[in-house]
């Protein structure tokens, strides 16, 4: 069992034995473990043991006979095996949990995973060995290229009365984002995220959390200025190390002071903006505030030194929260009240604008089922479905409907709705894996004072005009 993870104990001991129960472990009689056994295998009380077996036995898992035992019901093993199978691909993680609950009884999902960082090249290379899946669970920023190679079903294809709800209540960023001409939907926003400031609520005090760039410098020095050796008062992914974690970040702040990196015509790095951008970094550094050794950050390591009580503030995002609760050991609706979530302070080149990020759900062209893809799809985005799973992990539904109804239950989800309202996507293009490898250079050169932020942004500029293709113009 996870045991960092933020999620009850019951729930994860209910998850675990489910999966266990799906792959056959408790032989051919289907008796599992007493309450006693369990409790001792997995280190907790007997509350959330007996909670997660009464929750079995109300779902038709098990039955439970006075003094006998518990058992698989046999019923419902007859029902999951006569289920139809799909196949899903997915990062590591809590997906294959999420979406196997999602499913339920009605289908049999057969997983292919690997970490996050592998994803796009095992997904590429099933479409090219010609065993594409049914289902993928893909970064947000590999659709681009998926589509400009027709990998992908259209939704509308599939079902166009869901295409056209999804129109309706999905938030306004992610409504456009996977659309392509001669496509239409393509693919569906998975629970979201949005890049912001995480703060120690205690290191600041009554201090309030720094509304423009000046503010976020002049808090950033007197608290690097009160910091034991060994501990800072800003961290953020900052190089090659941290791949897309560091790009994320990055772009978030040139979005927080008004800039971008492309768009369907031209490359648009090369601007006051953006050299304004990487200027106040170094000058973060050159404060003490930013440690240079960030560039050798990996992805996580920013919000384990934040966890850890080593870092006061990091540039991050806000699904950082599960990893806050599980780093410290903190139930997730406890988080809010030891960390703070704010939108990136405003730069002086404005108007400021909140990143979105996060992981889509698609239907490859080369899907056997692609129906009963489709209705996978319907039931991991379903509201209620949706609401459960942004409860228990702190992720933003993209759903407006979903959103408005947590809001008033979740104080993270009150404070972080109004985020996703106004938020942009990562800039879009099939080839967006070398523009990232060339932004997280940008920003590792700059830091280590390998380059001026101003010959940084014209050579990266460059770069990324002869990746696109696409003229350089100037802000």
């Amino acid at each position: 069992m996870e045991f960092a993870s933020p999620l009850p104990a019951y729930y994860r001991l209910k998850r675990r034995l489910l999966a266990d129960i799906e792959a056959g472990h408790y032989g051919t009689d289907g008796r599992l473990p007493t309450e006693h056994e369990l409790c001792a295998a997995y280190g907790l009380s007997r509350t959330p043991v007996a909670r997660a077996l009464s929750e079995l036995a109300a779902e038709g898992v098990v039955v439970r006979h006075r003094r006998r035992g518990t058992f698989v019901h046999p019923g419902w093993m007859a029902r999951l095996h006569a289920a139809p199978k799909i196949s899903v691909m997915a990062s590591h993680g809590g997906w294959e949990g999420q979406l196997r609950e999602a499913a339920g009884n009605d289908l049999r999902l057969e997983f292919t995973t690997a970490p996050l960082w592998e994803t796009r090249a095992m997904f590429r290379r099933a479409i090219a060995e010609g065993r594409g899946p049914d289902f993928a669970i893909v970064d947000s920023v590999w659709v681009a290229e998926f589509a400009e190679s027709h990998m992908l079903t259209p939704i509308a294809e599939l079902d166009p009365d869901w295409a056209a709800d999804h129109d309706a209540d999905f938030l306004p960023p992610f409504v456009d984002a996977y659309r392509f001409e001669g496509q239409g939907l393509v693919a569906v926003h998975a629970p979201a995220d949005v890049a912001g400031l995480w703060y120690d609520r205690a290191a600041l005090g009554d201090a309030a959390p720094p509304q423009t760039w000046r503010d976020l410098r002049a808090l950033a020095r007197a608290l690097a200025a009160d910091a034991p050796r060994g501990e800072h008062a800003l961290v953020m992914p900052g190089g090659a190390a941290a791949g897309e974690t560091t790009t994320y970040a990055l772009v978030a702040l040139l979005v927080a002071n008004g800039a971008t990196v492309f768009t369907p015509e031209a490359v648009t790095l090369d601007g006051p903006a953006t050299v304004a951008t990487l200027r106040f970094l170094r000058r973060l550094a050159d404060d003490g505030a930013l440690p240079t050794e960030v560039v050798t950050y990996g992805m996580d390591r920013a919000v384990q030194l934040l966890a850890a009580g080593r870092a006061r503030m990091i540039i991050g995002a806000s699904y950082q929260a599960e990893m806050l609760a599980a780093e410290t050991g903190t139930p997730l609706a406890e988080v809010a009240g030891r960390f703070g979530f704010a939108p990136l302070p405003a730069g002086p080149h404005g108007p400021p604008g909140i990143l979105c990020g996060g992981m889509v759900y698609c239907i490859p062209r080369q899907a056997r089922h692609p129906e009963l893809a489709m209705r996978l799809l319907r039931a991991a985005t379903a509201p209620k479905w949706l609401a459960q799973v942004c409860a228990e992990t702190g992720q933003l539904p993209p759903r407006r409907s979903v959103l408005d109804a947590l809001a008033p239950v979740s104080p993270f989800h009150a404070e972080t709705a109004a985020l996703l309202e106004h938020a942009v996507v990562r800039p879009s293009a099939p080839t967006y894996a070398l523009v990232s490898a060339q932004l997280q250079t940008m920003l590792e050169g700059v830091l280590t004072r390998r380059w001026s932020p101003a010959a940084a942004v014209t050579l990266t500029a460059d770069r990324i005009s002869a990746i696109t293709g696409r003229p350089i113009v100037h802000a």
